[in-house]
């Protein structure tokens, strides 16, 4: 019996393909940044339109049985078998009526930063089974200053854009249709081909063929921040929406370590980082890469909610980097590098601990840092981490 043998080009294909499918179970191993590959640390991703990141939804096309806000909520989806409201069995996703007239059914959101480099979709239809959305695309635009969000709803329901070529079309293509089975992730990896990097947007919309349920939508990128033009100006450098990322950590049992990043002090524990309970002597770390390089002129530790599972105690180290392209991330929590610039300190339950150069920073002045590790005492949970400093060109 002979085995076929595929031809050279056809391998060459696949690996040039600019859309590559995630098999579910590497989902989280490709685009979650605690991964040490340093296939994935070079573009250390974030979901651009979680919620938690003050993403929004602008509209959408219909929302009949479920709305089109559950999409970007940060938590993964639940079930309810045999709860129904008004409007038919509820579902955590959304979930437009049958029949739909129109070719597909859509939900324009907006980036939680000013713009963002998608490198990677997820489509959740968990729970949806029978009632799933056979096929999705999504297309992406980048449309800024005042009333941009007005200028994208006169475009929402522009007819397709796959396929058709033409650089005065307003939705650009960043997934091509793809199908969709029951109550599963689907995942694939956007790859920056010849033509050079992919372009920035600002809003998405999702297309849905014909109708149906997802529960969620994650668009795994980079953040490109708009910083302060003043040198002057302090501004969080470790903010999400700076393009902070938190690339690795030793623990997030109860709550991830992107928390940390995200702006406001949240709504209670599950939005903040927490680690499992410990015995003996122990610590916990996270490593930060901040948006920028800079100087490191206040430190923020919130443990905001955490009330009697707060750490003992905290320290802080930074790390230079190589440079502003340098990406390599120092996971290693022993790594010799790095420079202790905020011995221990007591926390207190519930609180913003604030802590500057003349309260408890050292090693600080006239340094400049790419990056930051938290480390807690012996573990517990920390709701936000504040790095506020001025940005220092490379």
């Amino acid at each position: 019996m002979e085995v076929p043998i595929a031809p050279p080009e056809s391998l060459n294909d696949v690996a040039n393909d600019p859309i590559q499918s995630i098999s579910t179970e590497k989902i989280d191993l490709t685009f979650n940044s605690n991964s040490i590959a340093l296939e994935i640390l070079a573009h250390c991703s974030s979901d651009l339109i979680s919620a938690g990141l003050d993403s929004h939804v602008l509209s959408f096309s219909d929302e009949w049985f479920a709305s089109a806000a559950n999409l970007i909520t940060p938590t993964p989806p639940i079930s309810r078998p045999g709860v129904f409201t008004y409007a038919g069995a509820w579902y955590d996703g959304w979930e437009t009526r049958r029949h739909n007239p129109e070719p597909f059914d859509w939900v324009v959101i907006r980036l939680g930063v000013a713009s963002g480099i998608v490198r990677g979709v997820e489509v959740d239809t968990a729970f949806f089974n029978g009632n799933q959305a056979p096929e999705v695309a999504v297309e992406g635009c980048y449309v800024s200053g005042e009333k941009a969000d007005e200028r994208v709803r006169k475009h929402e329901s522009a007819s397709e854009t796959a396929d058709r070529e033409g650089e005065d079309m307003f939705w650009r293509t960043i997934l091509p249709r793809q199908p969709c089975g029951p109550s599963t992730r689907h995942a694939w990896k956007i790859v920056e081909g010849e033509e050079g990097k992919q372009k920035p947007v600002t809003h998405v919309r999702l297309l849905m063929f014909p109708d149906g349920g997802i529960a969620r939508l994650r668009l795994y990128g980079t953040a490109l921040p708009i910083l302060p033009e003043n040198p002057e100006t302090m501004f969080d450098m470790a903010s999400a929406q700076n393009g902070g990322v938190a690339v690795a950590c030793s623990d997030q049992h109860f709550g991830r370590k992107e928390n940390l990043l995200l702006p406001g002090r949240g709504k209670d524990m599950g939005d903040g980082w927490e680690t499992k309970r410990t015995r003996g002597e122990h610590v916990d770390w996270v490593v930060i890469r901040l948006g920028c390089s800079g100087e490191i002129d206040k430190i923020v530790v919130d443990t905001a909610h955490f009330r009697g599972n707060f750490p003992r105690s905290v320290k802080v180290f930074a790390l230079e980097g190589k440079s502003e392209t340098d990406e390599t991330a120092p996971v290693d929590a022993n790594d010799k590098g790095w420079v202790e610039i905020l011995g221990e300190q007591k926390m207190g339950p519930d609180k913003e601990h604030e802590f500057g150069r003349t309260s408890g920073l050292t090693n600080v002045e006239g340094k400049v840092w790419r990056w930051v590790k938290l480390v807690i005492i012996p573990d517990g949970g920390v709701k936000r981490l504040r790095v506020l400093g001025r940005r220092i060109e490379r």
